[in-house]
């Protein structure tokens, strides 16, 4: 896979609204899949599918925790995605605002 097909896999992988809320809560720190459960309000089958696809891009990280799969956001960058996306969608919501009155 080369640098093109694997930032068109992140970005695919963030396109999902579900997977995008996932990593914004696991930008407060890490998570059992059981709390990410109740704040994603979705099952743990389904969710456990959204996680597979985040962790196979690469923006999440796994490690088992007793009985427990806590998650965390693999990296800062994953963080300053977020983050610029966030910026930019505020930016673009507040153009289109302008452009209608």
């Amino acid at each position: 896979m080369n640098q093109i097909e694997l930032s068109a896999k992140i970005l695919k992988a963030l396109g999902h609204p579900i997977r995008y809320k996932i990593v914004k809560f696991l930008l407060d720190g890490p998570k059992c899949v059981c709390k990410l459960t109740e704040d994603v309000e979705f099952s743990q089958s389904n969710l456990s599918q959204h996680l597979k696809i985040l962790k196979e891009a690469g923006l999440v990280a796994s490690e088992r925790v007793g009985l427990n799969i806590h998650y965390r956001i693999s990296s800062e960058k994953v963080k300053a995605i977020i983050e610029l996306t966030d910026e930019f969608a505020i930016a673009h919501i507040m153009s289109i605002q302008e452009s209608i009155t």
